[in-house]
């Protein structure tokens, strides 16, 4: 009988290889709901501790996506540091960027690590990927951005 380890690294294999989440030329920020990271507030991860929806009232343009924001004051700190606040990887799943792939991600999947975002595909996913942070890290880091273009 298969150990729940490998039902969940194969579970995760199979999502982050299912052709719905690797297309060809995916942009630089993963954008769905008509926002980055889905409309949700990126400050808010750190501030709140908890994934929080932005509003279309707060929003902000950078790197070609629009960044959305639960409060005006949250805009503003996102806007003196973006790259203090924004997710790694695009907002894109840091397990599949470990693994060269490109997957979109889930709200509730997060950790913040180093004073960095990441974001994962679901939790599963995130438990996998949380075995190895800093062995993750270091794969996403030296395969990032080459799975955009895959």
């Amino acid at each position: 009988m298969p150990s729940r380890r490998f039902f969940m690294i194969s579970t995760a294999a199979a999502l982050l290889l299912a052709p719905r989440f690797a297309k060809a030329s995916e942009p630089d920020i993963l954008s769905y709901d008509g926002a980055a990271i889905g409309g949700y507030d990126p400050v808010a991860y750190f501030s709140e501790g908890e994934p929080v929806k932005g509003k279309a009232a707060h929003a902000v343009t950078w790197q070609g996506a629009e960044w959305r924001f639960a409060t005006a004051a949250n805009r503003e700190t996102f806007e003196a540091n973006p790259e203090a606040y924004a997710p790694q990887f695009g907002g894109y799943c840091a397990y599949a960027a470990s693994k060269g792939a490109v997957a979109h991600t889930a709200p509730d999947a997060w950790t913040v690590h180093d004073g960095k975002l990441y974001l994962n595909y679901s939790q599963t996913v995130r438990g996998i990927w949380s075995e190895d942070i800093r062995g993750n890290i270091a794969k996403a880091d030296a395969n990032w951005p080459a799975p955009l273009s895959k």
